[in-house]
C-alpha cells in the first residue's frame, strides 16, 4: 500500500479511538484513587468488627479478634501478659469507656515502618478519639503507643 492508496479518513473510527483512550484514563485514575483511599480499609474493618463484638458483649470473639487468634482458648498461656480477665476489665462495663454502645471509625494512618496502621475511633461519642494499632499482616489489635490528633473541617 502506498501513500496514494491510503484508506479514506474515517471520523467515526477516530472518535471511537479517542473515547476509548479517555475511558481508559478515567478507569486508571479511578483505580489509583480507590487503591489510595481504601489502602487501610482491612485494618479499619478489623477494628470495626472488634468493637462491634464488644458492643454485643461477645468478649470471647472480641478477644479472638484483638489477638487475631480464633483458637485462643486452646493456648491461653500465650496471652499471660494481657489475659482475658484483664481484657474484660478494660473493655467491659467497668473499663475506661463504660458499657460501649456505639463507635465510629474516624480514619487510619500508617505507623512509622508501615507494618501497622493506627486507627482512630470514637467510642460512645467521647470527644477524644481512641488510637488502636493494627498489624497489617496478622490484623492483631493493640493499644497504640502514640496518640492521634483529628483535624475537623
Amino acid at each position: 500500500m502506498s501513500l496514494l492508496n491510503a484508506p479514506a479518513y474515517d471520523p467515526r473510527r477516530d472518535r471511537r479511538r479517542r473515547i476509548a483512550i479517555v475511558i481508559l484514563i478515567i478507569v486508571v485514575l479511578a483505580g489509583a484513587f480507590s487503591a489510595w483511599y481504601f489502602h487501610d480499609w482491612p485494618e479499619e474493618h478489623a477494628v470495626d468488627k472488634f468493637l462491634t463484638a464488644v458492643e454485643h458483649k461477645d468478649f470471647d470473639r472480641a478477644f479472638a479478634l484483638w489477638n487475631a487468634d480464633p483458637d485462643w482458648k486452646q493456648h491461653p498461656e500465650r496471652y499471660k501478659n494481657y489475659n482475658f480477665g484483664q481484657f474484660q476489665l478494660d473493655w467491659g462495663p467497668s473499663g475506661d469507656y463504660g458499657t460501649i454502645t456505639h463507635h465510629k471509625v474516624i480514619g487510619a494512618a500508617p505507623s512509622g515502618q508501615n507494618t501497622a496502621v493506627i486507627v482512630a475511633v470514637t467510642i460512645n461519642d467521647r470527644a477524644d478519639p481512641v488510637p488502636l494499632i493494627v498489624n497489617r499482616k496478622t490484623k492483631a489489635i493493640g493499644f497504640s503507643p502514640v496518640g492521634v490528633r483529628v483535624n475537623t473541617f
